[in-house]
Formats: C-alpha cells, sequence, structure tokens
C-alpha cells in the first residue's frame, strides 16, 4: 500500500509529496536510489532499510550526487516527506550533508517512530508528521536568502538549463557571492545542482514516477531533450550519478516499480 497524501498549504513550498507506505516481501527487494531534487524525510515503523548496507529506522537525506542501494526484506511500513531544499532549510536550519538520523535533528523528531507506532490508522500517522512539520516552520526562524530561493526556482524550473552566470545576473548577486550562499543553504553549488536537475530530468523521462504509466521513450531522445550533447554524454552521466547506464536504471526499476494498483490516492 501506498497512500498519497494531500499537502496542506501550510506545507506547500517545503513538502513536495507526503506518503505513508507498507510493503511486505519474502525475499530481498533491492532498488538503487540515484540523486533527486528533494531531501526526504523517513519514519519507519516496521523492519529496518538497509542503505549502502548500514540499517536505519527514521532519517532525513540531503541534497547529493552519489547513488545509493536501499534493501529490505520482510514488512517496511512509514511515513515518507519529500522536502523541497528550501523547505529542508526552514525545517531543520542547515543544509543536509548525507543522511542523518532524526535523533540527531531535535527531540520532536526523534520521537516521531514511537509517536506514530502507537497511533491506530495511517490518516491519524499522516497528520501527525504534517503538525510536527508545521510546528517546525513556525520555530526555528531559518529563512533562507530570498536570492537564494529565487536562484533555486529558477534552477529547478528550468530543469537545470539556466546558466549561473544568468542565475547571478537575476538575482543582482556576483556568481562567486551566489556559489557560496546557494551551497551553504542548498547543500550544493549552483553548477552542481544543476547537473542533479538535468539528471533527474532524464531519470524520470526513463522511469516516471509511480502511478504515471510506462515509457517507452528512446534514450537518445531523453538527452535531446534534458540538454545532453548526445547518447554517450547520457551514458557518462547515468554513470557518475547512478552507477549504471540509462538502459540499466530503466530494467531495475521495471523489475521493482510499484503496482499503480497499490497506490491510493488522499
Amino acid at each position: 500500500m501506498f497512500r498519497l497524501a494531500r499537502v496542506p498549504a501550510t506545507l506547500r513550498g517545503t513538502v513536495r509529496r507526503l506518503v505513508a507506505f507498507d510493503e511486505g516481501s519474502e525475499v530481498v527487494v533491492r532498488r538503487r536510489q540515484a540523486p533527486t531534487s528533494t531531501c526526504t524525510l523517513v519514519v519507519g515503523l516496521a523492519d529496518p532499510l538497509r542503505v549502502d548496507g548500514v540499517e536505519h529506522a527514521a532519517f532525513v537525506t540531503g541534497l547529493t550526487v552519489a547513488s545509493a542501494i536501499t534493501e529490505f526484506a520482510g514488512h517496511q511500513a512509514g511515513v515518507q516527506a519529500d522536502l523541497t531544499p528550501v523547505g529542508a532549510l526552514r525545517l531543520f536550519g542547515v543544509a543536509l550533508e548525507g543522511l542523518v538520523g532524526l535523533d540527531a535533528l531535535g527531540p520532536d523528531l526523534a520521537r516521531l517512530p514511537d509517536r506514530l507506532a502507537d497511533l491506530p490508522s495511517w490518516s491519524a500517522r499522516l497528520a501527525t508528521v504534517v503538525a510536527v512539520l508545521e510546528r517546525r516552520l513556525a520555530t526555528t526562524g531559518r529563512i533562507p536568502d530570498p536570492e537564494v530561493a529565487r536562484a533555486w526556482a529558477r534552477l529547478e524550473h528550468s530543469a537545470g538549463r539556466h546558466p549561473v552566470a544568468a542565475l547571478a545576473d537575476d538575482v543582482g548577486w556576483s556568481r562567486r557571492h551566489l556559489t557560496r550562499r546557494f551551497t551553504a543553504q542548498i547543500g550544493l553549488s549552483p553548477t552542481t545542482a544543476g547537473r542533479v536537475l538535468r539528471f533527474r530530468r532524464a531519470a524520470d523521462l526513463l522511469v516516471p514516477p509511480v502511478g504515471a504509466g510506462g515509457s517507452t521513450v528512446r534514450i537518445a531522445d531523453v538527452a535531446a531533450a534534458c540538454g545532453f550533447a548526445d547518447h554517450a554524454h547520457l551514458d557518462r552521466e547515468f554513470a557518475a550519478l547512478a552507477g549504471c547506464s540509462p538502459t540499466e536504471y530503466r530494467a531495475g526499476w521495471s523489475t521493482v516499480a510499484v503496482d499503480p494498483a497499490d497506490v491510493v490516492h488522499g
């Protein structure tokens, strides 16, 4: 079961997606988690998830250029919130680096797994996560520079194709100053963030998000649509960021993709 919840107006711009999940498998389910344009908050309620061989139950990840392999066998359940990098800064007060356990981010987050486990329904669990995030927004007081937020929005809107020099001109800063402030608040430099966004657009065209249907698009067409010089350029970026070729990436996800029939909206 994957329950995609409506993100309330109070969290728009901070939370991109909110989902409750509950799945089981007698055999090991292995997924390649390539870089994305969001930070990920996971509150696990069942068996730990192995990330690159290390077990984690409740954690948040920042933006990264490194892929990871997740594995589980048995029962996986919990709540996941995909956060914008600007929203993550507002929630946690710092730009996240790598994977961070919730117990390092404050008692309200550290207590979330136990609180959710005591609740009787997924609706109640989702509402509790929303309430905790809303309180954090009201109390952390870490507001990103408007120039950084605007530069991120323009970079994301262009799927990473907006030149850094143009971003600097847009916000009225020097390229050096933008790079320094952007990196401190987003977690990646504008150049690296643009690279991740271009890759992510290509990955989503190859393997659409859950419930969006399959993809038969040609890899060469994906390369052209996302601003890569050619198929070989896209191959190199997938090797660097995902650890595999575009063909291998699509084939891997086709074997573990969620059945749309298992996705509940509401």
